[in-house]
């Protein structure tokens, strides 16, 4: 994947997976998971950096109570110091830029969420003749019967026919609209319609669009 492509969209599990990621492990890997490349890189180095920066603090001031078992010098000050100030500045820095993509990506995917269901919504609406006669004037080869719509798929051999029928059940199954599906050896049978608006609805007719777009592969 390119690193500096647009960010694709994501999924609600995906966002909050990320966010966890970011808020109770390393902050900026849930970023670059989710495709924030550039705010997952920026804020994974400004927090690795104040971790780095850190531990060198804390490696030289165990050393120097170490050194205490050989020397008369003076225990050194319990307080921190500028060196550790700047990793934990820098840890929060990095804690707090992942904390807001977190929420970023939380609202877009509440966002994605809602429009999904409102074209989900949307596409439940049954069609009137006016609309039916125009949508299936593009669709030659489905015919009509009723409120439903359908078409007879033919291929070389069974194998292609069955990968016909896989690939339209992943479809069907992302667009939460299931044909019924009829397979005689090399043929393949679909018939469309929507139960819960009672007929015809734009869910099938997008779908035999895509179905038709399948079988040319």
């Amino acid at each position: 994947m390119k690193p500096f492509s647009a960010p694709k969209r994501i999924s609600r599990t995906k966002a909050r997976n990320a966010a966890l990621m970011n808020q109770l492990a390393t902050p900026g890997l849930g970023s670059l998971m989710a495709g924030r490349w550039l705010a997952g890189t920026g804020q994974l180095l400004i927090f690795l950096a104040g971790f780095v920066i850190y531990c060198v603090w804390a490696i030289k001031y165990l050393a120097a109570y170490y050194n205490l078992m050989y020397g008369d010098a003076p225990p050194p000050s319990p307080s921190l110091s500028r060196m550790a100030w700047t990793g934990v500045t820098l840890c929060a820095a990095g804690w707090l830029w992942s904390l807001v993509t977190s929420i970023s990506l939380m609202r877009e995917a509440a966002k994605i969420s809602l429009d999904s269901m409102n074209s989900f919504a949307a596409g439940m609406v049954k069609l009137d003749e006016a609309k039916i006669v125009p949508a299936l004037s593009a669709l030659p080869q489905w015919q009509r019967a009723g409120e439903i719509i359908a078409r007879t798929f033919e291929f070389k051999d069974f194998p292609a026919a069955m990968d016909f029928v896989n690939a339209v059940a992943t479809l069907a199954e992302q667009a939460q609209h299931h044909p019924d599906i009829d397979v005689r050896w090399n043929k393949v049978t679909l018939a469309l319609t929507t139960h819960d608006a009672g007929g015809l609805t734009e869910k099938d007719f997008a779908l035999a669009r895509q179905c038709d777009a399948l079988s040319l592969r």
